[in-house]
């Protein structure tokens, strides 16, 4: 599960990020309001932890932001403020959920494995686009002439954002961020290479499903005569 934490207090963020990675979760921070609500709008993350004071954009804000231009990643909102009006307002905003400082890492963690079971229940366990399918607990690539692959865990990342994506173009960006995360500093020549690796595995199970490399924007999944 890929976490985005948007909190601007270091003591609090720096320990909580250490044991969110010890439970399993991969996680970015940011602790800059307006940095926080461009990741959460890149749509690459499963979940956000957003504090609602912070510098240059509140999480209010962010949140009614990310959901006016269409981004359905849960929301679990951080406040400080117990009135009940803050938290009515973290809800109308878009947050699916709140928890009000100070909390416990235990209660956090819970309210992790209740959105993670939710997610788990909602989502298909298949991702189809043109003449290819994608098991995404199996990572198991197939196509129609019967063959099938296995992909490595950063090829899954990369072919499951583009195929739910398709008819978008993705820049070398979003994916670096998708396949790595924002504090890893792989150059974003490397998306060219796991493209390369995905076109392979593609062509293995004799798919017409294509990635295009858009010059000077990224790349593009496309159907070709399926």
């Amino acid at each position: 599960m890929k976490l985005l934490l948007v909190e601007d207090e270091k003591r609090m963020a720096e320990p909580l990020v250490e044991i969110l990675r010890q439970e399993g979760y991969e996680v970015d921070w940011q602790a800059d309001g307006a940095e926080g609500a461009d990741a959460l709008e890149s749509g690459v993350y499963d979940l956000v932890i957003l504090d609602v004071m912070l510098p240059h954009k509140n999480g209010f804000d962010i949140a009614r932001d990310a959901r006016r231009v269409g981004i359905k990643t849960p929301i679990l909102m951080l406040t400080a403020k117990s009135e009940i009006d803050d938290k009515v307002t973290g809800l109308d905003s878009g947050a699916d959920d709140y928890l009000t400082k100070p909390f416990s890492p235990r209660e956090l963690l819970a309210r992790l494995r209740a959105f993670s079971r939710r997610q788990y229940d909602l989502a298909e366990d298949t991702l189809s686009f043109g003449d290819i399918s994608l098991n995404t607990k199996t990572m198991i690539l197939s196509g129609r002439s019967g063959l099938s692959v296995r992909l490595s865990e950063k090829e899954f990342r990369a072919l499951e954002y583009l195929m739910a994506n398709h008819g978008q173009i993705l820049s070398r960006e979003m994916l670096a961020v998708k396949i790595w995360g924002y504090e890893n500093e792989s150059e974003y020549n490397n998306v060219e290479v796991y493209m390369t690796f995905v076109r392979k595995k593609l062509s293995f199970i004799k798919a017409k499903t294509v990635i295009k490399a858009v010059r000077g924007v990224g790349y593009e999944l496309r159907a070709e005569d399926v």
